[in-house]
């Protein structure tokens, strides 16, 4: 009898390892699977950008300095490694974006470009997909996260070394307001 129940209790215990095991795996592979959603669309971002610089080259040539800061942003963006420093380089791309933005306010014939148009829609396009992929890349870390530092997965999460992972956070210039004047 008192053998039947120790056999009992090791089932028991072997099957909840198991099943705690396999959902720390679950978590961690959709906090993978989203952080690819935000290289996909980041990739998006990046194929764009040299398009939307040369069509605004051909408007505005004495711009230099501004597409320069943006190529470059987008290269560090591109070589960036992790979601911390993933999100400070895309942080500063969409800073350097911003400036080709105001650069038509001072071009009318490149507002009403159709190329210009097209990319500045796409890019609007791709940057709401990222903040979604974003949304959903944190919202699966926090998942992940919490479950690895509950009582007591916590303790079986520190056997297996599941880690905590980071959110993608926005930067400071991201967190203001943005000045609106009339």
């Amino acid at each position: 009898m008192i053998t039947k129940i120790i056999i009992g209790i090791v089932v028991v215990v072997a099957l909840y390892l198991i099943v705690t095991y396999n959902g720390l795996v679950t978590l961690r592979n959709r906090v993978r699977e989203a952080w690819s959603d935000i290289d996909v669309q980041l990739k998006r971002r990046y194929d764009l950008i040299p398009n939307l610089v040369e069509t605004v080259k051909g408007y505005a040539a004495h711009e230099k300095d501004t597409f320069e800061k943006v190529i470059q942003a987008r290269n560090m963006a591109m070589s960036a490694k992790g979601a911390k420093e993933k999100g400070e380089a895309e942080n500063v791309l969409s800073g350097t974006l911003k400036s080709i933005f105001a650069l038509s306010e001072n071009y009318p014939e490149l507002k009403a470009s159709v190329n210009f148009l097209e990319l500045q829609r796409e890019l609007t396009d791709t940057e709401d997909k990222v903040q979604a992929a974003r949304r959903f890349y944190n919202g699966n870390v926090l998942d992940f996260n919490t479950r690895i530092e509950t009582f007591p997965t916590n303790i079986l999460s520190g056997m297996f070394g599941f880690k905590a992972s980071e959110f993608f956070e926005a930067g400071e210039g991201e967190r203001q307001a943005p000045k609106v004047s009339f």
